[in-house]
This record gives C-alpha cells, sequence and structure tokens, in this order.
C-alpha cells in the first residue's frame, strides 16, 4: 500500500499530502468511486467485474488469447482515455472519513436499489489500456501491475499477471520463456522422483500423506461438477503431493487442496472456453496439461511461501491472525465482539476455516477468482490484510448475529447466506477492508483492548 496512507494521522483518519506526489493513492480513489456508483445505482466504473455465467458479458470487449497481442484488442485513443481517467483522480480528494460515511449510506441505499446486472459496461476501457501498456513492455513494473490488478484483473490477461504477480515469470518479457519452461521441466522431474514411484518407495508417512490427498481431492469444491473429473482430481493430487514432499516442515495440511483450484480453473482458461461446469479437460492434449498442472504447482508454492507457518504444526500463523481479526472487530463493532464473547463464542470456532481457506469455502466460486486478484496484488502483505478482509466480511451480518445465541450463531456462521453473491457484495467487503487498514494498519494503539 502507498506509504503515504501508511503514515496518516490516526486522529484525523486522513494521509498528509506529499508536496512531490501529483495524485493520491489511486486505488484509494477508485474505491471511492466504485463505493459512489453504489449509490447511484450503476455498475462498478473501473472495475473489472467478468464472470463466465453470462455470455451476454462478452458481447462487446472480446476475449483473446493471452498469447495474442492486446493492442490488437483495444481501440480508440489511450492518450485521451488516460489523461481523462488521471483528471478524475485530480478532482477526487477523498479520506477516510468520507470513504467510511459513503460506504454507510451506500449500505442503507442498496437495500432501496435493484440489482444491476454486470456487463460490459463495467469494463473501464481506460483500465484495459493501462493494463495492455503495462504487459506490453519488455520489463513489466510490477508495483504498477499490483495497483491495476487490485480492483481486479480482465479475465482473459488473469493467467498471465497471475503469474507475474507470484513471481513464477520474471517481470523481463525476453527471460519469460525460458524461465517458464525450466521450472516445468523441473516440476516435471520432481513427479516423476516422487510421485510415479510404487508405495515400496515410500515411507509409511508418504504412504498415509498420499492416501489422505486421495480422499480430500474428490471433496475440493464440490458444487463444481468439473473438479469431480477423475482427471483433474488426479492433477491435484499430484500437485499436493510433490508440494507435500519438498515441503516437509508442513507437509500436506487438508485446506491447501482448495487453495490450488483457483490457479487450475485461471490456467484452463487459457484453452478452454464458456462456463467452468461445462469444461471437460481431456479435450485438451496431455502436454498442455502437464504444462497447466506444473504452472499451478509454481503458483500454488509462492503463494504458500508467504504464509508458511500457517500450515506447520498447529499452524501458528493462522492462530496469531484469528488474535488480531478478534482485536480489529472489537475497535470496529464492540457490541458484536462482547455478544460473541457473552454467548461464548470464540473466534476461531469459525474463522480458522476462513483463513485456512481464504474463503474459497464461504463464497460463491464464480467470485473467487475475483477475490484473489486482490489476494495476489498485496504480494508479501495479504496475510495481515487479510484480516481487514475477514472483518468486513463478518460484519456483514452483524445485526444479525447480535440477536442469535451460541448455537444458532455457529449454525448461521458455517452456512452463511452468500449463495446469491455477486460482485456487488464483494466489492463492499473489499472497500470496507480497503477503508480499516488505511485507517487503523500503521494506529496499532487503536486496535488495543
Amino acid at each position: 500500500m502507498n506509504t503515504d496512507f501508511k503514515n496518516q494521522d490516526p486522529k484525523q483518519g486522513t494521509a498528509p499530502i506529499d508536496n512531490n506526489l501529483t495524485t493520491l493513492d489511486s486505488r484509494f480513489n477508485q474505491t471511492l468511486r466504485n463505493v459512489q456508483g453504489f449509490i447511484k445505482g450503476r455498475s462498478f466504473p473501473g472495475k473489472i467485474l467478468i464472470t463466465r455465467s453470462d455470455p451476454a458479458d462478452f458481447t462487446i470487449l472480446p476475449s483473446p488469447r493471452v498469447d495474442s497481442s492486446p493492442s490488437e484488442n483495444i481501440t480508440g485513443s489511450s492518450k485521451h482515455i488516460d489523461d481523462t481517467n488521471e483528471d478524475q483522480v485530480h478532482r477526487s480528494k477523498p479520506d477516510a472519513n468520507e470513504l467510511k460515511s459513503t460506504i454507510s449510506n451506500s449500505e442503507n441505499t442498496s437495500k432501496e436499489t435493484p440489482r444491476v446486472t454486470m456487463s460490459t459496461r463495467a469494463t473501464d476501457t481506460a483500465r484495459i489500456m493501462k493494463f495492455t501498456k503495462e504487459l506490453g513492455g519488455v520489463n513489466v513494473i510490477l508495483d504498477k501491475l499490483r495497483e491495476l490488478a487490485w480492483s481486479g484483473v480482465p479475465h482473459y490477461l488473469r493467467p498471465k499477471v497471475w503469474r507475474l504477480l507470484l513471481g513464477y515469470a520474471p517481470p523481463n518479457s525476453d527471460r519469460r520463456e525460458g524461465v517458464v519452461g525450466r521450472k516445468r521441466a523441473e516440476y516435471f522431474d520432481c513427479v516423476a522422483q516422487f510421485y510415479d514411484v510404487s508405495d515400496n518407495e515410500r515411507t509409511d508417512e508418504e504412504i498415509n500423506m498420499l492416501r489422505q490427498i486421495a480422499v480430500d481431492c474428490p471433496r475440493t469444491v464440490p458444487d463444481v461438477t468439473f473438479f469431480q473429473q477423475p482427471e483433474v482430481q488426479k492433477s491435484l493430487e499430484r500437485i499436493l503431493y510433490t508440494w507435500a514432499i519438498r515441503h516437509p516442515a508442513s507437509g500436506y495440511v487438508q485446506g491447501i487442496n482448495d487453495l490450488a483450484t483457483p490457479f487450475l480453473v485461471v490456467f484452463l482458461s487459457e484453452h478452454l472456453e464458456g462456463s467452468v461446469d461445462n469444461w471437460r479437460i481431456s479435450d485438451l492434449d496431455q502436454e498442455t496439461i502437464s504444462n497447466i498442472e506444473a504452472d499451478c504447482y509454481w503458483c500454488l508454492s509462492k503463494l504458500l511461501d508467504g504464509m508458511q507457518d500457517h500450515y506447520t504444526f498447529a499452524q501458528p500463523g493462522i492462530q496469531r491472525l484469528v488474535f488480531k481479526l478478534k482485536d480489529l472487530v472489537t475497535r470496529i463493532d464492540e457490541p458484536i465482539a462482547r455478544h460473541m464473547e457473552a454467548q461464548g463464542l470464540d473466534f476461531l470456532q469459525f474463522s480458522f476455516r476462513w483463513f485456512n481457506c481464504l474463503l474459497i469455502r464461504e463464497i460463491p466460486f464464480h467470485l473467487v477468482n475475483r477475490l484473489w486478484d486482490t489476494y495476489l496484488a498485496e504480494g508479501d502483505a495479504l496475510p495481515d490484510f487479510l484480516i481487514y478482509i475477514f472483518a468486513s466480511f463478518l460484519l456483514t451480518w452483524s445485526k444479525e448475529l447480535q440477536k442469535l445465541d451460541f448455537q444458532e450463531m455457529v449454525m448461521f456462521l458455517q452456512h452463511l447466506p452468500t449463495e446469491n453473491w455477486g460482485h456487488q457484495e464483494l466489492e463492499m467487503v473489499l472497500s470496507r477492508a480497503f477503508m480499516w487498514h488505511t485507517m487503523f494498519n500503521s494506529s496499532p494503539s487503536h486496535l488495543a483492548s
């Protein structure tokens, strides 16, 4: 996050403006404009809100292959559009208090505003041009790419952007193909060395671990039929077992299987079209499947490198974040925190799964990729930012939870009413999380119990 916000005065809730800067933090401006869009009943300006479930969303914006030249798919004058977008940034000077007030108003207004169907109008051409420009250079500036990706990535650029954000593909385009090719070959060697062997060559611990993975793979995202295909489950099994063998400090932990699924879907989207439920991995040749599998393995590894202690013995990293989540919720919404404590509900009882699976089991799967755009854009700061996302997620139902007793709260939190969620609900969660992070992250005294 921009250091200007990190150095803000916690009493005023507003970051000091550096005289050398010509614009405010672009994500803050973008978030404010999104929330203002809620009030006016419009789509989200500047957001890339595309789902595969509605083919009508793609009638204007083409969906080129990632290896195509993006400039061939964008028309219009980039200079004129970029100038217009920058003017909007200069004119808008929000602070955290203004954003907080706007979000509060939007929550009240949203009950009266009919749901707006997401369409190509939700795709800001200026942002598309910026993605195109950033990805088209010889060297990608990752900080700029993170700024853009935080608010969502066009679906046809997502595979390339995710590889770059995770550090799997190098920023230098001249080196990219060679590096990725070598990493894929390394994965194939690991599979041959660790997976494609008989049980006689495995220890008892390794045999038990492989059996547990084989049991968990069919349970992975059970409401998406694509993941019930035997070939898909076999790919997941190879990825998870190879990762566990190469990371003996943690080994395989239930929940890691969920974390592999967004990568598998995103990288397959380069080769398969239409709804995920209609995909058949058998339509692809074995070389393509192997390359996708290798990409999933390395991206999963890169993600977990930043949160290793989440999956070591007793999972201390997750326990630490759960305690921080409780402190944050107490600071933001003391009544719900007191109610949970009075009823004997510990945050560890419901939020452990959230941190373990990064909300994959809590929201509709078609929203996961959009959520992960923000996750990956946060980079090394992701674990701490998860606290703010999960606080925002929990407090979506603050009023409802305060009316429930212990047993009712447990049941409610295990089966959250998110099945009908769309992008608007997810964007609201992310907007609140960004606002609270801006207000509290550099002010630990604000989070003191």
